[in-house]
C-alpha cells in the first residue's frame, strides 16, 4: 500500500476529518442535519489509498452500494477521504461527472446523492482565497454519499433549507481567515498545489 503524501495513517485522517466535522460542519452550523448523525454514530468513514481516479470510483461504487444494503439506523452516511488523489480541485470537479455516472448505473439516483468537498474548493466567479469558498473545504477531498430520505426528513425539521446556502456565505464572511484558522483544520498542501 502506497503512503499518503501527508504521511498519515487512516486513523489520523478519519480523526482530521471527524474534527472538521465537529468544528466547522457542526460547530459553524454549515449543515443544520450533520450533528444527529454524528451524535449517533451513523456516520461510516473510509479513507481510500488510491492514486488513480478510476481506483477511487471503483470504491464509490463499493461504498454505494454498501450503503444502499445498510440499515440506515446504523449507517445513515458515508465519508470517503481520498487524500492520495486529486491533488488539483479542477480535476476532482471534473471527476465529480463520473462518480454521477456510476449512481445512475447502479440505479440509485433518487436514493443517495454524491456531496463533494475539497481543501481548495472554489465557487465560480471567486478568487482561490474568498472566504465564502470555506463552505465546501476539507481537509482532504471526500465524498458525501447521502440518502434522498435523510435529506427530506432534514427539510421537513428545517423548512427554510433553501436558505442554508446563504447563511453559510455570512458565517464564513463573519468568521474571517483569522476565525477559520482558529478551528485548525487545515493540513499540509496537497503535492505539487503550491497553495498554503
Amino acid at each position: 500500500m502506497e503512503s499518503s503524501p501527508y504521511s498519515l495513517s487512516d486513523d489520523a485522517a478519519t480523526a482530521l476529518t471527524e474534527r472538521w466535522l465537529e468544528r466547522a460542519v457542526i460547530g459553524l452550523n454549515l449543515c443544520p442535519f450533520a450533528k444527529s448523525v454524528h451524535v449517533k454514530q451513523q456516520i461510516h468513514y473510509r479513507v481510500s489509498r488510491a492514486t488513480e481516479p478510476r481506483d477511487v470510483l471503483l470504491q464509490i461504487e463499493e461504498e454505494l452500494k454498501a450503503l444502499h444494503a445498510a440499515d440506515p439506523s446504523v449507517r445513515d452516511t458515508t465519508l470517503l477521504m481520498a487524500p492520495d488523489c486529486f491533488a488539483d480541485f479542477l480535476d476532482f470537479n471534473d471527476f465529480l461527472h463520473d462518480a454521477d455516472r456510476v449512481l445512475t448505473s447502479l440505479n440509485l439516483e433518487g436514493e443517495i446523492q454524491i456531496a463533494s468537498f475539497h481543501p481548495q474548493f472554489q465557487f465560480a466567479g471567486t478568487t482561490a482565497d474568498d472566504i465564502t469558498n470555506y463552505t465546501n473545504r476539507a481537509p482532504f477531498p471526500t465524498f458525501h454519499l447521502i440518502r434522498e430520505d435523510s435529506i427530506a426528513r432534514a427539510v421537513e425539521a428545517f423548512p427554510q433549507a433553501e436558505m442554508i446556502f446563504e447563511k453559510n456565505m455570512e458565517t464564513l464572511e463573519r468568521l474571517g481567515h483569522a476565525g477559520w484558522k482558529a478551528l485548525e483544520l487545515d493540513v499540509d498542501p496537497m503535492p505539487g498545489d503550491g497553495k498554503p
